[in-house]
């Protein structure tokens, strides 16, 4: 398990047979997005597929944050992937909402719940 932490952003990461989870705490603005940014592409790099990202202790996301995670969802698209979100807290969830990313995304109640959605559908 890897722990990043910059400004008031946790993050951590682990992989298992069913792809990686990443745990982000905090917040994700300007200054902790490359933070994140710099993890999804070392698991994305490393070869990692499959990708949830946890944010059930997220307080706030900006734009910073949102675009990473699209372009991660769109580099994993590209090689056969795809970047799941997990456990949305109610200000981050009406961030996705009002951004048009609950579209975008396959948003899931847990990580239990977006590993075992995952599993079924291959």
């Amino acid at each position: 398990m890897q722990i990043l932490m910059a400004n008031a952003c946790g993050i951590s990461a682990h992989t298992g047979e069913s792809g990686a989870v990443i745990s982000v705490t905090g917040r994700i603005d300007a200054s902790s997005a490359g933070l994140l940014d710099t993890e999804l592409s070392r698991l994305i790099d490393g070869g990692e597929r499959a990708i949830i990202v946890e944010m059930g202790g997220l307080e706030y996301i900006s734009s910073s944050g949102l675009r990473v995670l699209l372009a991660a969802k769109k580099n994993l698209k590209r090689s056969g992937g795809d970047l799941s979100i997990a456990a949305l807290t109610p200000f981050v969830r009406e961030v996705f909402e009002i951004s048009g990313f609950l579209r975008i995304f396959s948003v899931y109640e847990s990580v239990e719940e977006a590993t075992e959605r995952k599993r079924l559908t291959g």
